[in-house]
């Protein structure tokens, strides 16, 4: 199991992107949630299966759509937990 806190900067907010990360996290069965920051980031909690978790930071990275631009992803390692059951959008 591994578990996860990613900041997505870019060109993130109001392209869809929280949408397409819950899609993908479905997906892959991550669960956790994602959130639009005041900075203009996306912050991501996320907690799956080990490759998994692989396959669905690597679609982060691509981003959704050409109308958004992923210019970088920092992905921090945390202890895994059994607080979310599934993946939400935090509004």
């Amino acid at each position: 199991m591994r578990h996860v806190q990613v900041i997505v900067e870019g060109t993130v907010q109001g392209v869809g992107f929280r949408y397409f990360t819950l899609s993908t996290a479905v997906d892959h069965h991550i669960t956790g949630w994602v959130k639009n920051l005041d900075n203009g980031t996306v912050e991501i909690e996320a907690q799956g299966d080990h490759s998994e978790m692989e396959q669905f930071l690597a679609k982060i990275k691509r981003g959704p759509t050409i109308f958004a631009r992923v210019k970088q992803i920092h992905v921090t390692e945390k202890e895994p937990t059994n607080l979310y059951k599934a993946f939400d959008i935090i509004y």
